[in-house]
């Protein structure tokens, strides 16, 4: 089953055939809203608003364990990030889409960044934190609409919920490498690899984030509402010809990520970790 996660400004999923909500308290506390379990063209999807359903989540108040988790629970072994992010590359424009391969960590250890803990010790890899083949299924269906889409992306994701800095954007543009920043796509990402959940995100690229010279290109609100609601739109017209035809399998790192990471013997664990891991092994 997909599951798909809406970033600012994508709050439900209006042509879902909506069957039920589901409100959820996982071991690891409340999701950011209720999922919406229904049918989106034919085919079974789940979908949940990151920042909740009035976005009154920053990015740093994000419950991401309980969100990926509630998703594993439900039946999600797909998800689908949508997501607002900042261009570092002048070939990234305003109005872009693009998915991303790899990530960069620049939060500040503000957020719960592993199930694992408290007795549980584990390490997944990351070497490629993203899911190739469900990033070329998303491809193939924007291909199929003659819809462009940036391939093989490094996201920054920042601690917010301040916008950045002019040094903070060369920074994260020529010191590491990367193409687009955002706030929300870490710990998601690398979370969903300890559910053993395929994890693409899509990013909606809104802005220049603040490193050009003419202050104004610099990211703002006002830029974001300007640019956001058209790029979402296109966006969303993937969804239709990504679900008319089966996903590619998703490779067995993934599937199996918890394979070789678990370091203390199950024996060991409480009752209630058994559980929860029970869940992402599934």
């Amino acid at each position: 089953m997909l599951g798909i996660i809406g970033g600012s400004g994508f709050y439900q999923l209006k042509e879902l055939q909506l069957h039920r909500e589901r409100s959820l308290v996982t071991p690891f506390g409340a999701t950011s809203s209720a999922i919406s379990c229904g049918q989106y063209n034919g085919q079974p999807v789940l979908f949940l608003a990151r920042h909740g359903s009035d976005h009154q989540l920053l990015p740093h108040e994000i419950n991401y364990r309980a969100n990926i988790y509630a998703l594993k629970s439900l039946g999600a072994r797909r998800i689908i990030s949508f997501s607002a992010a900042g261009s570092l590359r002048k070939d990234l424009k305003p109005g872009d889409l693009a998915l991303v391969e790899q990530y960069f960590d620049h939060t500040k250890g503000h957020r719960a960044q592993s199930f694992f803990g408290n007795g549980a010790a584990a390490h997944i890899t990351t070497a490629n934190p993203a899911c190739v083949t469900l990033n070329n299924d998303i491809k193939r269906a924007a291909d199929s609409l003659d819809q462009s889409v940036h391939m093989g992306k490094s996201y920054a994701c920042v601690e917010g919920p301040r916008l950045g800095t002019r040094a903070e954007s060369f920074f994260l543009r020529d010191a590491a490498n990367c193409d687009l920043v955002g706030m929300t796509n870490l710990p998601e990402a690398f979370l969903a690899r300890e559910a053993q959940i395929a994890y693409s995100s899509l990013c909606l690229i809104t802005d220049y984030d603040c490193w050009m010279d003419d202050p104004s290109q610099h990211v703002s609100l006002d830029k974001f509402f300007e640019v956001y609601s058209g790029t979402l739109a296109r966006a969303l017209r993937i969804l239709t010809p990504l679900l008319a035809t089966p996903f590619s399998e998703t490779p067995s790192n993934i599937r199996q990520a918890l394979r070789s990471a678990l370091l203390t013997p199950r024996d060991q664990l409480s009752s209630s970790q058994q559980q929860w891991l029970e869940v992402l092994e599934r």
